[in-house]
């Protein structure tokens, strides 16, 4: 028996006509094709089931013994698109109800598909492999369609228009250097808008700020505290950048040699860790309010502002002390300070869990047994 396999990597039917796959039979694949052209005539997928029911139909008469099916994979990465597609050719396989010996003859519209070739040789001996052309696609009339359709895809749009309207952005960029007297102005603003472009690209960036995107659009929608806590630890570290560098500044006058590399750190570091720690302290409880609404809120998640304070005092007391603000015995009870407040506020919130997680064991114990 041969079987005519077309091929929908993608999953196209599936997500455009609601039709439950693998799809098996003469009727059925009709059907599911009529209800593909129906709902998008301009998917390449409508022709590749076209195809194998030509190619089932020239067969079956010459007496041929013939089964067409479509399977299709899904709109994730080829590997998992690709075990998809294998997993509905073993269930259209163990689905035919014959002794002969099967082979496939499969249909395609391109080499995207054709990957998923070796996933289905080794469940099937492939008789040959049929790629689909519409004629049409091949003469310049088409040409415009057929760009058109390129740059609806918003990957290409990224890839293509992206880098052509920077390099054409030359022309504009260079009549306001030369009119603001400044030559390297165009070749360094071109050079570093591509620069950025590639190092997005190459980074992922722009999926990332994406999903970033998204993911704070829900947390705004669900009224989620964690948002606003990161706002305002942002605004935070900002002013204590400001702080910093306004304490570096006042270092600076009040010394008469040259300021070294450590000096420079401490200075920074003492004017700026009472904000990054409120910073800290602001997303650590919004993050904790978060986690009781939720009602996944565990006794240890209380520990971050704690160790967030003995953090910021630590660094406070050894900024001051290489600054010269404090004596050998502030470092020192500062640091033993903020040790301490580490410790106690771990081995307090573990003795409270442990406390009050054992009586829930001992309720679920009974139950599990019963």
């Amino acid at each position: 028996m041969l079987l005519v396999l077309c091929v929908d990597l993608d999953d196209d039917l599936g997500r455009k006509t609601g039709f439950s796959t693998p799809v098996i039979g003469r009727e059925p694949v009709e059907e599911a094709a009529v209800a593909l052209a129906t709902a998008d005539p301009e998917d390449s997928d409508v022709n590749v089931i076209f195809q194998g029911l030509h190619v089932y139909d020239d067969l079956s008469a010459r007496d041929e013994s013939v089964e067409v099916a479509v399977v299709t994979g899904n709109e994730e990465d080829d590997v998992s698109a690709n075990r998809e597609v294998g997993d509905e050719v073993d269930t259209v396989l163990a689905s035919l109800s014959t002794s002969e010996d099967v082979t496939a003859l499969v249909i395609t519209d391109g080499a995207q598909d054709e990957s998923v070739i070796p996933i289905i040789r080794s469940r099937v001996p492939i008789d040959g492999v049929r790629r689909v052309v519409v004629r049409q696609a091949q003469n310049l009339e088409s040409m415009y369609y057929t760009i058109k359709q390129v740059l609806d895809d918003p990957e290409t749009r990224g890839t293509v228009l992206i880098p052509l309207g920077i390099l054409l952005l030359i022309y504009p960029l260079a009549l306001i250097g030369s009119a603001l007297e400044m030559p390297g102005f165009v070749l360094g603003t071109t050079s570093a808008l591509l620069g950025l472009y590639l190092i997005s690209r190459g980074l992922g960036l722009g999926n990332r700020l994406d999903t970033a995107v998204e993911r704070g659009r829900r947390l705004l929608y669900a009224g989620r505290t964690t948002l606003l806590a990161y706002v305002v630890a942002a605004a935070l570290v900002v002013l204590g950048g400001v702080h910093g560098l306004n304490e570096l500044e006042a270092v600076r006058e009040t010394t008469t040699a040259d300021v070294g590399a450590l000096a420079v750190a401490a200075a920074i570091v003492y004017g700026s860790v009472q904000w990054v720690a409120a910073a800290g302290v602001t997303t650590s409880l919004g993050q904790i309010t978060d986690e009781y609404i939720a009602d996944t809120l565990e006794w240890r998640y209380l520990n971050a502002p704690f160790y967030v304070l003995s953090m910021a005092i630590v660094l406070h007391a050894v900024s001051a002390f290489f600054l010269d603000r404090v004596d050998v015995t502030y470092l020192a009870t500062a640091l033993t300070a903020g040790t301490l407040l580490g410790i106690v506020s771990t081995l307090t919130f573990a003795v409270v869990e442990s406390r009050f997680s054992e009586p829930e064991n001992r309720e679920a114990r009974p139950s599990e047994s019963a």
